[in-house]
């Protein structure tokens, strides 16, 4: 237990007018600081995720996290990028510096603005997330990537059109209760089942309600030391955190068993010295249903291709054993893809505290998280506990 996370902040989620990768910078690192009780001045080190890939024309938006106050002028400050777990990881590099001893503490901010940038480029954008050189022609962008991960799970295993209809359904329904969420409407499992005008197909076999949505938005944390969190107003630890890179092109690798998601989650238990049974609750990476499907197979909550009676037994229900994406998950809060890995800590940690509102999980003690950046490479866990 090297570090705390002692403060957040994280903005609505969606097409936020108006706004800049720098308003939206600059607004969550003055509340996060402002809600752990921290001086400007006395922050050690700044890390900013913002994956950018085109969305942005400012490409060098570390220093832009100073104009939160003249105080952190001359403070150290890098932004860090791994694809879709670019928040994630943020948030580890601030944690390796404070058990480095290099910094007490830490601010960390995640940033996107998407919304402003033409459908076609944004297709192209998140492409750059894949191996460009085998992957870039599949039809329908990352949702085509993603697209044939559920048609090739569906050959190997069947049509698993119902599994991925109650996912949806369940992130959407969860999400009604977050207030940060970009859709809160409980669309039901009937609508996210059924192909329609409202639902159409949109690569393979997945839906529109199969796939997260293009968002704007930032969140916040203020890491600190335990010693230096132990005199604050709260302290949430961090008993794990594991990263695990796996190769980047998808034919070097089975892409149905997301292998370095199972490794993360595998090394994050054993450091926490827990297991699967002790979380009480976890926000996972749903970029698109299917993912999350294969995610409970990887994290060992079923064998192999089988991940589909974890969430028809309900076990993954808000009310069920383990709550999977009490949040929403990016399917209903949205997607902005440098702000999502440290939005899942700062939910995570408003649980914990038990300042979830709507979405609050009962007793929630322990929290589990997984961002996953491309498909299945850069994988990140960190398991979550309050401490005060």
């Amino acid at each position: 237990m090297t570090a705390c996370i002692v403060g957040w902040a994280h903005t609505p989620f969606g097409k936020l007018s108006g706004e800049s990768v720098e308003s939206l910078v600059v607004r969550v690192a003055s509340e996060a600081l402002a809600d752990a009780g921290v001086e400007a001045k006395d922050v050690d080190e700044i890390v900013l995720g913002h994956f950018n890939a085109g969305f942005s024309a400012q490409d060098f938006t570390a220093s832009l996290v100073l104009q939160a106050s003249p105080d952190l002028r001359f403070k150290r400050a890098t932004r860090v990028e791994n694809a879709c777990a670019t928040g994630s990881a943020a948030v580890h590099q601030g944690l390796k510096s404070i058990a480095a001893r290099s910094a007490r503490i830490v601010l960390v901010v995640g940033v996107e603005q998407m919304t402003t940038t033409p459908p076609a480029e944004i297709g192209r954008n998140l492409l750059k997330a894949s191996y460009v050189r085998e992957e870039a022609d599949i039809d329908g962008g990352f949702a085509g990537i993603f697209g044939k991960i559920a048609g090739l799970y569906f050959q190997r295993w069947g049509d698993q059109s119902d599994a991925l209809a109650r996912i949806a359904a369940k992130n959407h329904k969860n999400g009604v209760g977050n207030p940060y969420a970009q859709i809160r409407k409980d669309l039901g499992y009937e609508f996210c089942r059924t192909e329609s005008e409202k639902n159409p197909l949109v690569a393979g076999p997945l839906k529109r309600t199969d796939c997260s949505l293009v968002s704007d938005g930032a969140a916040a944390l203020v890491l600190s030391d335990v010693e230096t969190a132990l005199a604050m107003n709260k302290a949430i630890v961090f008993r794990a955190a594991q990263h695990v890179q796996d190769f980047l092109p998808m034919s070097k690798r089975d892409i149905l068993k997301f292998e370095g998601c199972a490794l993360a989650w595998q090394r994050a238990l054993q450091q926490a010295g827990i297991g699967l049974q002790d979380l009480s609750f976890a926000e996972v990476h749903d970029c698109f249903t299917i993912a999350e499907l294969i995610e409970y197979e990887a994290m060992g909550l079923a064998p192999e291709g089988q991940g589909a009676r974890v969430i028809a037994d309900g076990l993954v229900n808000k009310n069920g054993k383990l709550p999977i994406n009490p949040s929403g998950g990016l399917k209903a809060k949205g997607h902005p893809i440098g702000a999502t890995g440290v939005s899942m800590h700062a939910i995570t940690a408003m649980q914990l505290a038990g300042k979830a509102g709507d979405m609050q999980v009962k007793d929630a003690k322990i929290g589990g998280i997984f961002n996953m950046g491309g498909a299945a490479v850069a994988n990140y866990v960190s398991i979550l506990e309050r401490l005060r």
